[in-house]
């Protein structure tokens, strides 16, 4: 079965793209899920209107829920910025689309590169699947998209 993914992620920095690149690559050599079938938003930015343009904005969010609607998961990535206490913020896009995917029953699975950071709680009681950290980051490349199993994370709420 070729299941189709939405890749959430912010892609502000260089560092966050290297996460996205990560990630892409992981699932692309994942024999549940087809390469081709990898929506990344950072490459559907609307580039024949100008940007931040109302017409950009109105084409870059309808194409964005289109795909999130049309996924058989989204893999969402949490790392974007620490606050003023060292926590770990997800970027608001990304939460966005993880709330979209939770209301419309898509499976949500989660990856954090940085162990150990504490997560609000709505998002985690949204998740089918949460990767936490370099190492269990790796597993994407073995998760079974078909049968979605439930990977819980121990991590701390607020």
């Amino acid at each position: 079965m070729s299941n189709q993914i939405y890749l959430a992620a912010p892609f502000f920095s260089p560092a966050q793209k290297e996460h996205i690149q990560t990630v892409q690559k992981l699932l692309a050599s994942n024999p549940t899920l087809n390469a081709d079938e990898i929506f990344i938003p950072m490459d559907h930015q609307m580039e024949s209107e100008e940007f931040g343009s109302f017409r950009w904005q109105t084409g870059v969010f309808g194409s964005d829920m289109r795909q999130v609607h049309r996924a058989d998961a989204v893999v969402a990535i949490l790392d974007y910025k620490k606050d003023t206490d060292g926590i770990n913020q997800p970027d608001s896009g990304t939460i966005f689309e993880i709330g979209a995917a939770f209301e419309a029953n898509i499976p949500v699975i989660m990856v954090q590169f940085e162990h150990d950071q504490e997560l609000n709680l709505m998002l985690s009681r949204s998740y089918t699947a949460f990767f936490n950290g370099q190492s269990e980051i790796k597993q994407l490349a073995t998760y079974n998209f078909n049968d979605l199993p439930t990977v819980f994370s121990d991590v701390k709420v607020f």
